[in-house]
């Protein structure tokens, strides 16, 4: 995840895993000594910081309100060019949040529209390679499957060098108990 001022993510905080990826994390992913906590992206980059007002705000509000809460599982390890991650299942429903934001601000294509499909993954490592990305792997796999259940996004910003919490939204808020 790029860190430029004034930019904005919305991501899906993962806190079960930081006791098995945050020490990887804090030595090979750049954002996590930034103060961006595990997470899977469910878009980046969003509006600029300075467009985020309340009209966006409560827009996010009720759209995250209708979506479901996710339960996810980390069972394996995928990866692009220089990055080694972790694969949630199932990605359909994260795929569908990206998706659902996206049509809402077309403005803001998942990663500027680099790519042609949105691949949801928790980044465990950027530039590993060979015994280094054995290790990691070895230590991070005996402590999978990792199992959770997404329930908030968070909005944050990147300023003054750091990654900020802005807003937390509640997946599924609006949704009664039967």
């Amino acid at each position: 995840m790029g860190n430029g001022e004034g930019q904005t993510a919305l991501v899906l905080p993962v806190s079960e895993a930081e006791p098995t990826v945050g020490r990887w994390r804090e030595r090979y992913d750049p954002s996590a000594g930034c103060g961006m906590p595990a997470h899977i992206t469910v878009l980046f980059p969003f509006l600029p910081l300075e467009r985020i007002g309340s009209e966006e705000l409560h827009a996010l509000r009720q759209l995250f309100a209708c979506a479901e809460a996710v339960p996810v599982r980390f069972t394996a390890f995928g990866s692009f060019p220089k990055v080694l991650y972790l694969t949630p299942e199932p990605t359909a429903p994260l795929v569908g949040l990206t998706a659902s934001i996206a049509g809402r601000w077309p403005e803001a294509p998942p990663y500027e529209g680099a790519f042609a499909e949105v691949v949801p993954h928790l980044t465990v490592g950027m530039g590993i390679t060979g015994a280094v990305a054995a290790e990691l792997k070895r230590d991070i796999g005996q402590n999978l499957p990792i199992e959770t259940v997404l329930r908030e996004v968070r909005l944050v910003a990147f300023t003054a060098g750091q990654w900020s919490p802005i807003e937390t939204f509640s997946l599924g808020s609006t949704r009664t108990a039967m």
